[in-house]
């Protein structure tokens, strides 16, 4: 476990302080940190701008999660109006780089013309009011860009919404070309979707690792028990359950309670520089050494063949970590967390200063 020390050392030069990406706490989390950091400013004038009355960062957070189904809510208007326009908006949320390699590179293996790093350049085009046909082809409105760069900001960075890991047709991680995985001889894991963690083991292990979460002030409501989950995607692991044990280790209830305790730690975050639309960047960077923490000491054992609902063949990997996993991967999520934070409120400052 040295090696994973190592990298989260590393990643702690970005960042130094002791989940759908993040999943809705995770999100909120990343919008009430911005909420509280751009307080008083010209930025937040100009977001209130486009937010609806009652709304704010945290509360539109998931938005762009939310478009994909309906179990925010019914599909109001303005989302049924954005998915039409916007056909392949759940590939917006992410890029497949390599997670061994250290730069996102337009035209790179795992890339592709509308990932998270092209959309979220467009949404701070058009907020800067540079949106043209050339910087905007998805033709987002202000307020639509606001609301995906809110959401796009906390998904890149989540480490396996940046960094792919790819298996050899033989066993193992590898950085494939593209003719590898043309010809197969090397598969993608849809972010770590096809990547599978034994959740009983990771259950027990969590328990005598991670603190218990703050007692609830009401009792549960009663619900039918579930069938023990046996199986947990590796990436489903990133964006909320890694979110919860980093909640518990600060004792933190809710996502504006997170916000509140991490920012009172005056957490050391690296500024960007340059223009802010190529920000995105730099922050696909810095998650790319996350996704090596992620990434470390982990071992896919042999693939098992699947048939999607649509007759489509693909594979999935039982996935084995490290006993002590929940620590440092916990650990890393925070630190991504306010990562998300500190710089969706740095960009908004620096859009509209």
């Amino acid at each position: 476990m040295k090696k994973l020390a190592c990298i989260l050392a590393l990643s702690s030069a970005f960042a130094s302080f002791n989940a759908h990406a993040w999943g809705n706490d995770g999100h909120r989390a990343v919008g009430a940190i911005a909420d509280q950091l751009i307080k008083g400013s010209n930025a937040e004038k100009q977001v209130q701008a486009l937010l609806l009355p009652g709304e704010s960062l945290a509360k539109v957070a998931s938005w762009a999660d939310c478009v994909k189904g309906t179990y925010c809510g019914p599909q109001t208007e303005e989302m049924v109006a954005y998915t039409t326009a916007n056909p392949k908006h759940s590939e917006y949320h992410y890029t497949d780089v390599p997670y061994q390699l250290a730069h996102y590179e337009d035209h790179g293996v795992g890339t592709a013309e509308h990932d998270i790093v092209q959309t979220l350049k467009q949404c701070i085009a058009v907020l800067q009011g540079k949106g043209d046909a050339t910087t905007n082809p998805h033709n987002f409105t202000p307020r639509q860009a606001l609301l995906m760069l809110t959401h796009l900001t906390g998904d890149i960075a989540q480490p396996l919404h940046v960094g792919e890991g790819y298996v050899a047709k033989n066993g193992g991680f590898m950085v494939p070309t593209q003719k590898q995985l043309d010809d197969k001889e090397a598969f993608g894991t849809s972010g770590g979707n096809n990547l599978q963690l034994d959740d009983i083991k990771l259950t027990q292990k969590s328990g005598e690792l991670i603190p218990a979460g703050p007692a609830e002030d009401k009792p549960a409501p009663a619900t039918p028990a579930r069938p023990a989950q046996t199986t947990r995607a590796f990436h489903s692991y990133w964006d909320t359950t890694v979110v919860n044990y980093a909640f518990r280790r600060i004792g933190a209830r809710t996502p504006e309670q997170f916000a509140q305790m991490v920012i009172a730690g005056n957490p050391v975050v690296a500024a960007n520089s340059g223009d802010p639309v190529t920000w995105p960047y730099q922050w696909a960077d810095q998650t790319l050494v996350v996704a090596k923490l992620a990434y470390t000491d982990v071992t896919p054992g042999a693939a098992m063949q699947q048939t999607s609902k649509k007759g489509e063949t693909y594979y999935t990997w039982p996935l084995a970590i490290p006993d002590n996993y929940p620590v440092p991967s916990s650990a890393a999520a925070k630190a991504q967390l306010i990562q998300g934070g500190y710089h969706l409120a740095a960009v908004l400052k620096a859009i509209w200063p």
